[in-house]
């Protein structure tokens, strides 16, 4: 769906992009849930290497990190960026140029890190960049809290989804993300994506995928059995349509510690549960991470590098 300067201003007049609803007014300054104005601002740019392989590659992702994000987890990994404190302001002629420069610079891909709350800019400034000689795939790179009417601006402009399910349970959702509604939402938006994409394609010489869907679900502690809850959906609703990475690399920051539940990293007992069980019901398309991943090196500094 094409997109219009006068289409992203009316969606940012009365903000409804995602189940939030909040209505802000981010034309005239007003913040929502997500925290930010109507101006699109961004933390990074640059050559990511700690994707799934098919998504890194060798040359590494070409990751664009929005500031900013309407889920607000209470264990965020990205803490200060998702709470607006980390970004510069980009035009959306910029947001184009960066990611042809990305391709300059050999980035297997496009990588849209947490860009729901400007989904209208992000389809205008690819459209753009489409048009000026961006040929490599573009990915979606989200928490899944998205409204289905939001991710058709994205329809033929992004070829490879990477959303999480983050939770099974509305109790766990409610509690870590403030949204009871969060799995209704986002396998609404996982089976959106799906319809966009279809079937997984890999090219056949590099190994990185061109077209698909790669959920992700991340092991929080002591969670094992909402994430067996969530395979298990996946498993039976997209069989071998998706791709499952299942993510041990859950970092207890700073930020947690005065809350004993989520400050510990995920045990390997806990993790090799949850893989017995993928294995077991016949999850056959996936990753898993090997060896102690709980780092915050797998964060990227937000120093505005690309913008």
């Amino acid at each position: 769906m094409l997109i219009s300067t006068e289409q992203v201003n009316k969606l940012m007049s009365d903000c409804t992009l995602c189940p939030r609803a909040c209505h802000a007014n981010r034309l005239l300054g007003e913040t929502g849930f997500c925290g930010q104005t109507a101006e699109l601002k961004a933390a990074r740019a640059a050559l990511h290497y700690w994707e799934e392989p098919c998504i890194s590659g060798e040359t590494g992702s070409g990751a664009v990190f929005f500031s900013g994000c309407n889920m607000q987890c209470i264990f965020c990994q990205n803490h200060n960026i998702a709470i607006g404190k980390s970004g510069r302001a980009v035009s959306l002629r910029r947001l184009s140029e960066i990611f042809l420069e990305l391709q300059e610079k050999g980035a297997a891909n496009i990588n849209l890190v947490t860009g729901t709350h400007f989904i209208p800019q992000i389809a205008y400034a690819l459209s753009s960049a489409k048009d000026r000689g961006l040929t490599i795939p573009v990915v979606y790179n989200t928490g899944s809290y998205e409204n289905v009417s939001s991710l058709r601006f994205l329809d033929g402009l992004v070829d490879i989804y990477l959303p999480d399910l983050k939770y099974h349970s509305p109790e766990l959702s409610a509690k870590y993300s403030h949204a009871a509604d969060y799995f209704q939402a986002a396998s609404a938006a996982i089976a959106e994506m799906y319809r966009q994409t279809g079937n997984p394609q890999m090219d056949s010489e590099t190994g990185l995928m061109r077209q698909g869907v790669i959920v992700r679900h991340m092991l929080l502690p002591g969670e094992t059995k909402d994430s067996k809850k969530v395979l298990r959906y996946l498993h039976e609703t997209f069989g071998d349509g998706i791709y499952i990475s299942i993510m041990n690399q859950y970092t207890p920051l700073s930020h947690v510690t005065q809350l004993p539940f989520l400050n510990r990293s995920v045990t390997e007992e806990e993790y090799a549960r949850v893989l017995t069980f993928a294995e077991r019901i016949g999850i056959r398309h996936g990753f898993y991470q090997e060896g102690g991943t709980a780092s915050e090196s797998f964060i990227p500094e937000f120093d505005g590098e690309g913008l």
